[in-house]
């Protein structure tokens, strides 16, 4: 609502942000049914053939929301005992699991998706698995979603963290995204020692990051020819 006016922001109006999420689901079942073996990276003429790495203790942790990042670890959290979770944080769990950090394949955060999303739709999940791991649509890829800063600016007050990462709840605001952070006092009067009761972070973000965006750029370099088939610029008349 506009504080000064009590009206709707435009840009938060149900029936237009409703009609746009109808256009989107619409999109995606209209390419999933022309596209052979959508939900898969292999077969698929319009995906990245990427080279992910295969690490099941990242996988896991990820899964089961033990990354050491509070963000990422809460939305995981609440992923698998409510069966939902915000777009916004969907976007970030698979940013992190992907492209931006982990650089494990799409194809198996869609399964955890299909698992356990109350709201899972084949051609929706591979849809948007494949955008955010920027393997078709979405061809920003160096543009992350960042594990700390992107948690901070959506929940300042880290109230979604402490609701779901039970270790932290005593945690000062100052570092509840970043508890490694915090000197040895302050995690002893918040009872939770990391390394001990919380994990440390699993990877270094920033060194992830500068390696997983040269892999990347590799791999676009190699298959220009299917970046352009869902690129704004396909001429679909040829």
């Amino acid at each position: 609502m506009n504080n000064r006016t009590n009206e709707p922001r435009k840009q938060c109006l149900t029936p237009l942000a409703l009609q746009g999420q109808i256009l989107w689901r619409d999109f995606f079942y209209t390419v999933s049914a022309y596209t052979p073996n959508f939900t898969t990276m292999k077969g698929n003429p319009i995906c990245l053939q990427i080279a992910w790495d295969s690490n099941e203790e990242y996988l896991t942790r990820w899964k089961e929301g033990r990354t050491g990042y509070p963000w990422i670890d809460a939305i995981m959290r609440q992923l698998q005992q409510e069966g939902w979770i915000h777009h916004l944080a969907r976007h970030a769990v698979a940013c992190f699991l992907t492209r931006g950090d982990l650089w494990i394949s799409w194809e198996a955060g869609q399964q955890v998706f299909e698992q356990h999303l109350l709201d899972a739709d084949y051609s929706m999940n591979a849809g948007n698995w494949m955008w955010l791991s920027a393997s078709a649509f979405y061809h920003h890829y160096n543009k992350m979603f960042h594990p700390v800063q992107f948690g901070k600016r959506l929940d300042p007050s880290g109230d979604f963290v402490r609701k779901y990462v039970k270790e932290l709840e005593n945690f000062p605001t100052k570092y509840i995204y970043d508890p490694w952070k915090a000197p040895l006092e302050i995690q002893k009067q918040a009872q939770c020692i990391i390394g001990k009761d919380y994990p440390k972070p699993i990877i270094n973000h920033y060194e992830a990051t500068v390696k997983n965006l040269a892999r990347m750029k590799a791999f676009r370099a190699s298959q220009a020819n299917t970046i352009k088939l869902t690129s704004d610029s396909f001429d679909y008349s040829t």
